[in-house]
């Protein structure tokens, strides 16, 4: 059987999985200058943040093409393809191009001290493409914390963005909202502009302090309004469909539109109208999506974490269900009794599946965890994988927990079992 384009970059990605997630400037930035440091020549928006990244990337991506520019974006983890990791004007590089960037990075190898992690390589990947593609400015989001990941190699940007601080990855980051803050405010540079979103008091005194060490002019816009039109929102006078859902999207967007008045205020033409029909045309998958399932409507979201599992919730509580049947995988390292905390209510069920490919949490564990979060919980059960759970929810489900079990389900709904709504 021939190889589909993931597998086929996975192949070559994999040798240098095994480094894993490593914090640290010092390979990426050898890895940079033996390919000619691509990332001088790429102007860029930089973008960190606990939850929130790939939607306000996403606006920007969006509104920027709109303005007709050329456009870069970088983000992760991807859905369902390695590719969507690296778009120029909103189109994911060909599997071949992709292939191409990996084997002339590796004719570099030989010649450096560190052998690049697997983010590192992509990440190289990103900047060597949107160099040569000439892109006008790239929207680059973090992979990991801020101040040691391997996009924070990059030239001062024009607009720095921190969208939001929640507790997550705290294994890497620190274990504080504080120390978490200061992790993602790495990616301040001295003088230039940032975009802050709202945060915890902990998290906005260590922000505060690092803004004003670099002298760096900040921005801390308030959420939008939903505007008397439906489906649209408004920020500072400031009109625009709001095509992704959840009250989240009101701080998203509001971020995204600070971002760019900012860039108009430097000198990049982005018209209204430009503003109107990028938000309009903003796609995020898997972020409180809908599909069909044998008949039945089906909402999927990543909430990997406390802040998202509450943002879901009050999603769901808006659509006036009586009970929800959360089909819930997660990965071992999360916290896993906040995003049960957040989610469950008295008559919900619970089905509890494992995350395909990834080190899941173990399901009999998450169901004594999630009876003592919500001991009204209605019914828990465990499953062996997420299509045996989807085949035993009634009415009003959910699945969430992991962007990568969201994966599986888009996957498998490209190849004809879901059907898109």
């Amino acid at each position: 059987m021939p190889l589909t384009s993931t597998d086929a970059i996975t192949s070559a990605l994999a040798p240098y999985s095994r480094f894993g997630v490593r914090l640290g400037l010092e390979p990426i930035q050898e890895l940079l200058s033996a390919l000619g440091a691509p990332q001088e020549r790429v102007p860029l928006i930089h973008v960190a943040g606990t939850n929130g990244k790939g939607s306000v990337c996403a606006y920007l991506d969006s509104v920027l093409r709109a303005a007709g520019y050329r456009t870069g974006r970088y983000t992760s983890p991807h859905l369902l393809s390695w590719c969507e990791r690296i778009c120029v004007d909103g189109a994911a590089i060909a599997v071949d191009d992709f292939l191409g960037l990996i084997r002339r990075i590796e004719g570099v190898l030989p010649q450096l001290t560190y052998q690049p992690s697997q983010f590192e390589l992509v990440t190289a990947a990103a900047w060597l493409y949107f160099a040569e593609q000439r892109v006008d400015i790239a929207v680059i989001e973090v992979g990991l914390g801020g101040r040691l990941d391997a996009t924070n190699v990059c030239p001062p940007p024009l607009v720095s963005v921190i969208t939001s601080i929640g507790w997550d990855h705290w294994q890497r980051l620190g274990n504080t909202l504080g120390a978490i803050a200061g992790e993602k405010a790495g990616i301040l540079k001295s003088h230039r502009p940032a975009i802050i979103g709202p945060v915890p008091p902990e998290a906005q005194a260590v922000i505060q302090t690092r803004l004003e060490q670099l002298q760096c002019p900040a921005v801390w816009p308030e959420p939008a309004q939903w505007s008397a039109r439906p489906g649209w929102a408004t920020w500072r006078g400031i009109d625009y469909p709001l095509p992704l859902a959840g009250e989240m999207q009101l701080v998203n967007s509001a971020l995204a539109i600070a971002t760019v008045q900012e860039l108009q205020q430097q000198g990049w033409f982005i018209a209204a109208e430009a503003i109107e029909i990028g938000m309009a045309q903003t796609r995020w998958p898997g972020r409180l999506q809908w599909l069909s399932w044998q008949g039945q409507d089906l909402l999927i979201d990543g909430a990997h974490n406390a802040p998202a599992a509450a943002y879901l919730r009050q999603y769901v509580d808006q659509l006036g269900w009586p009970t929800v049947t959360w089909v819930v995988g997660m990965l071992a390292n999360k916290d896993h009794a906040g995003i049960l905390q957040q989610l469950l209510r008295r008559g919900d069920r619970l089905w509890l599946v494992p995350v395909p490919a990834h080190q899941s949490a173990d399901l009999d564990t998450l169901a004594a965890l999630a009876r003592q979060c919500c001991p009204e919980v209605a019914e828990c059960r465990c499953f062996g994988s997420i299509l045996e759970a989807l085949a035993a929810s009634p009415s009003h489900a959910v699945v969430c927990g992991s962007l990568y079990l969201i994966a599986v389900v888009l996957g498998v709904h490209r190849n004809g079992v879901l059907t898109a709504l």
